[in-house]
């Protein structure tokens, strides 16, 4: 009886000792323990996970040491990032509820034209990348999605922001009355944003806020640190920075305060409908305005588009059918009339007076190399299939068009900027966010 106890007991000691004998042998061969991806931030059904986070710190970073600014501290980076990260994530999730995307073939042609800016064949950027250590798919991910949300803006700001002739000729006269004329300047700037949502006691701590940013500037510390620090603007990540723009974008209460700076100068704050500013002028220039003289076409097309309904081989035979009817003799404007799928149709095609730029780059070259009254055999473009006619080409002095087309996107910038801005911020009030940064591990 006491064998038998004896066995099971020696049995059991051998059950608890022998892996506790292997794991002491083979601990040095076990792997180090990979830390684990925690949730920082819930927006909306999504997250954003410490990897993600990880990710856009360290690609601000590399952009910050780029372009020679202090880099703030890991906390400040960390939740400015963070912000950023999540501002985005709002816009593609609004993007997504209201159906924008980006078709393969539109992103393959912004990336090619990326690298024709840069002087590159698409194997050479492809070998660039590679070298920086990034993945040619996530940068062509990242790349759909600042498309996106330049087409989401973009579609805000038409649906609420027009400039009338009236305000056009308003501009020009201001502008032409004023001292401060239409130099270009190249600014910094901090904001301190206030929603309009915002209690008074809630506003007065964001006006402590920029005082407290304005002492910190006049003790000397950097202003791009202090653009780390403070600043809401979605360009805080880069330094505030706000390129060469003339001044007459600006509104008219900051080029009042703007136009006697010297390059170097930091403004007391400035209070806007927006919030409180904060501006260092990094530089000023004049804008030439010279005589414009270009070569303009007046054509007409008929368009055969391709999508889910026409296939690209379809699309191809009914181009080609309708450019066999127009070599037979058949009437360009009652065939664009008929089958023109582009909202020229109803005029024959027409397309007006073009200017260099006017068109797509694939539809102006064989354009430009058309006589007058010569129909182009069939185009391929983003858009679709194209017939392309040149009716008469002149030589057009546009100086006064340039000036107008110039006063409408200055005023047009300076609305956006307003509703870009308080759009942002309601989608924000409007989504669900919950920060996790403080329960990490």
């Amino acid at each position: 009886m006491h064998q038998k106890n004896d066995f099971w007991i020696f049995l059991i000691l051998t059950i608890i000792l022998i892996p506790a004998q292997i794991t002491a042998q083979e601990l040095a061969f076990v792997p180090e323990a990979k830390p684990i991806n925690h949730i920082v931030a819930v927006v909306n059904e999504d997250v954003i996970t410490r990897h993600e986070l990880d990710e856009a710190i360290k690609t601000a970073i590399s952009r910050m040491q780029q372009q020679g600014m202090q880099i703030p501290d890991q906390h400040i980076l960390e939740e400015q990032v963070l912000e950023s990260v999540i501002t985005k994530r709002i816009q593609i999730q609004h993007a997504q509820e209201v159906g924008l995307s980006v078709a393969e073939p539109e992103l393959d042609e912004t990336i090619n034209r990326i690298a024709l800016d840069n002087q590159l064949t698409l194997p050479e950027f492809h070998t660039v990348l590679e070298n920086d250590g990034i993945s040619y798919n996530k940068f062509r991910e990242e790349i759909r999605e600042e498309m996106i949300i330049a087409r989401l803006k973009e579609r805000e700001v038409k649906h609420q922001v027009n400039v009338t002739e009236g305000e056009v000729d308003n501009f020009l006269q201001t502008q032409e009355a004023s001292a401060v004329g239409d130099d270009e300047y190249r600014l910094a700037h901090i904001m301190i944003l206030v929603p309009e949502n915002m209690t008074a006691d809630q506003i007065q701590q964001r006006a402590e806020r920029a005082e407290m940013a304005l002492t910190r500037l006049r003790e000397g510390v950097e202003f791009s640190q202090i653009v780390s620090e403070f600043s809401d603007a979605a360009d805080a990540k880069n330094g505030g920075i706000i390129e060469w723009r003339p001044i007459s974008q600006m509104g008219p209460a900051f080029a009042q305060i703007l136009e006697v700076l010297q390059p170097g100068d930091i403004t007391s704050i400035v209070q806007s409908p927006n919030g409180f500013h904060i501006f260092k002028l990094l530089g000023r220039r004049a804008q030439e305005t010279p005589t414009v003289i270009i070569d303009q076409t007046h054509a007409r097309h008929i368009l055969i588009k391709i999508n889910e309904l026409t296939s690209e081989n379809d699309g191809k035979l009914k181009i080609l059918a309708l450019k066999d009817r127009l070599d037979r003799g058949e009437s360009f404007e009652e065939v664009a009339k008929l089958y023109s799928e582009d909202a020229s149709a109803s005029s024959g095609g027409d397309l007006g007076w073009l200017s260099p730029g006017d068109t797509v780059p694939d539809f102006e070259r064989v354009m430009n190399a058309l006589l007058p009254g010569e129909i182009s055999d069939p185009v391929r473009s983003q858009f679709g299939w194209h017939l392309i006619q040149v009716m008469e080409r002149r030589t057009q002095d546009i100086s006064l068009d340039r000036r107008r087309q110039s006063a409408r996107q200055a005023i047009r910038t300076r609305k956006a900027d307003v509703v870009i801005q308080d759009w942002l911020q309601q989608l924000r009030d409007q989504a669900y966010i919950e920060y996790r940064l403080d329960q990490e591990l």
